[in-house]
């Protein structure tokens, strides 16, 4: 077994979990990252994938897998900038267990990431809010459910993550209106509820446990 599959297993399957206690997505993204550039590295140097070593992952090596997303994937500059991270990630770790391969990591841990744009966030008016609100039929039980839906997300600012995983046990209608969940990078959110979107809730509840599951939505 070569140093980097040592590197990878024992990353992945001790340090990511028990150690840095990363999220299961967060992990997902790394594994996935490091998949393309093993298949990367395979293809372009003409080296079996379980023959591939530490010293194959060059700066240069690195940059060109970059590149190779950007142009040939079509990926943006963020998502350019997340996989340097996962490669990062890894070699941080591997560094100090391997010093005969320094020179090498350093290099990789050294590039720079790409400068991104950040888009201009625009808000509805409250006209255009309110003709958000009143586009769904509540004569039809789905009309009455997104208008529900459409009340709580523009209260709160809930991520459609976020608003996809509410349960009953989420909301809480009584002293103290207030809604939680986990939200991005397993932070506990609460949200407190205005009285407007209590009085929604109220009524779309009414009709919403009289159906099958236990999803809020």
């Amino acid at each position: 077994m070569t140093a980097l599959a040592r590197t990878l297993q024992t990353y992945f399957t001790v340090f990511a979990r028990t150690q840095r206690d990363l999220s299961a997505n967060t992990i997902s993204s790394y594994r996935d990252t490091w998949r393309m550039l093993l298949k990367y590295l395979s293809v372009t140097l003409g080296t079996p994938v379980d023959e591939l070593d530490l010293d194959n992952l060059t700066a240069t090596n690195v940059t060109a897998f970059l590149d190779h997303l950007q142009q040939e994937r079509g990926n943006n500059a963020k998502t350019r900038n997340t996989r340097l991270t996962a490669i990062r990630s890894v070699l941080a770790r591997a560094l100090p267990d391997h010093p005969e391969h320094a020179a090498t990591i350093t290099q990789v841990l050294a590039i720079p990431p790409r400068r991104t744009t950040r888009p201009v966030i625009e808000f509805l008016t409250p006209a255009e809010t309110q003709a958000l609100l009143d586009a769904p039929d509540q004569q039809t039980w789905t009309g009455r459910r997104d208008h529900a839906l459409l009340v709580m997300t523009v209260q709160t600012g809930l991520r459609i993550s976020e608003i996809c995983s509410l349960t009953y046990q989420d909301i809480h209608l009584g002293a103290g209106p207030h809604i939680a969940c986990t939200g991005k990078g397993r932070r506990q959110r609460v949200t407190p509820l205005t009285r407007t979107t209590v009085t929604t809730m109220t009524n779309y509840l009414d009709e919403r446990r009289s159906r099958p599951g236990v999803a809020l939505f």
